[in-house]
Order: C-alpha cells, then structure tokens, then sequence
C-alpha cells in the first residue's frame, strides 16, 4: 500500500523530488511532501490506458496538436508541489513548456484514477491542488464507487459539469471530445476503437 511520507524534516521541494523518487516510480508531492503509488489495479491501468488511447486517437485524428501524457510525468506547480497525474492533456499553445524532466505548470486537463489509497489525495489535496493552479478540467473517475465527475474551472472555482442526458461529458478544453460516463463504468471496457469512431462521428 502507498504512503505518505516526509524523506527529510522540512518541505521538499521539486528537486529534491526528483532527487528521491527514481524514474519509473509513480509518485506527487504535494505540499513538500512526496506521496508514493502503489501498483496499479488491473482495473486503473485499463482506464489509464483507454482515456490515453481516446484523447490521443482524437488529437491525431483531427490534426489538433497538443500533448497527452499519462502517469509518472511531473507539473511543476510550484516549488514544493509536483502532482503526476493519471493522464492529461497540455493545449497545443503550451506545448512549449514541456520538458524532459516535466512541466512547468500545470496541464489543461488533469484526470486521475481513484483507488482506494488514493481517494483522500484525489478528491480533496489534488482537486485544491489543481484548482489552485488554474488547471481547466479535473476529471475523477472512481470505479470502486463507480462514480465519475468531471470539474470545469470557473471563474477559480471547480463546478461540476453538467452532463448531456446524465452521462455524456463535453470537454470545453478540447473542443469536439465528448465521453459517455457508462464507457468509463463498464468493466470490462469497451473497445477502444470503437469509441473513438463514436466521439468521431457525432462530435459537435
């Protein structure tokens, strides 16, 4: 099980993070202190990987730019808070400040995957976190409570969305997307492709 843990007395800050957790281990810090993952579920990995897959395969398909990453990728929020998100995704006009080791800043839209050792983490330090930090959408998705939410920042405050016929969420952050609540629900997950091909063709 993950846990949280100060390395050192004080605050850590980002490169002490970087310093500590090595490449490969999934790990926030948040607040000065760094917050270790334990292995995904066989559930969040499908997740993790179908919502990369869709938000990629749209990116691609429509020729729009911008970057999706997934898990073990840091935003430098600010010196002593570096979230990695589950996945998101930075707009094309902020690609530039993507580096190697991260980014400065945080992305566009942020999701993470509930499981049950991060619960506290995700709903409430991540969503200050992010909130905070001007990130536009967090989405949560919880499929041990088999709960999704997905949060639109205005006006720097979180709201939750409202969802087109109680299931289907459209993105304000990237324009055309749209996911239905019951895809992320089901288990096991619909095809991927296929998804993707609906979101195609009935984007608005």
């Amino acid at each position: 099980m993950a846990d949280a843990r100060r390395v050192a007395d004080d605050l850590l800050t980002v490169e002490d993070f970087y310093a500590f957790v090595s490449d490969g281990q999934k790990a926030d810090l948040i607040d000065g202190v760094i917050y270790m993952a334990s292995p995904d579920s066989r559930r969040a990995n499908d997740l993790t990987g179908f919502l990369h897959w869709l938000l990629r395969g749209f990116l691609e398909r429509r020729g729009i730019g911008g970057k999706v990453v997934f898990s073990r990728f840091a935003f430098r929020l600010s010196e002593f808070s570096a979230p990695e998100p589950d996945v998101a995704y930075v707009r094309p006009e902020r690609v530039g400040l993507i580096g190697e080791g991260g980014m400065r800043g945080g992305p566009d839209v942020a999701v993470e995957v509930v499981s049950r050792e991060s619960r506290h983490r995700d709903y409430d330090l991540k969503r200050q976190l992010y909130e905070e930090a001007g990130v536009s959408e967090y989405w949560i998705i919880d499929p041990i409570q088999k709960r999704v939410e997905f949060l639109l920042l205005e006006e720097g405050r979180y709201q939750l969305a409202p969802l087109d016929e109680n299931r289907l969420f459209r993105s304000r952050a990237l324009p055309g997307f749209w996911i239905d609540v019951d895809w992320l629900l089901a288990d096991p997950l619909p095809p991927a492709t296929r998804c993707l091909e609906d979101v195609l063709r009935t984007e608005q």
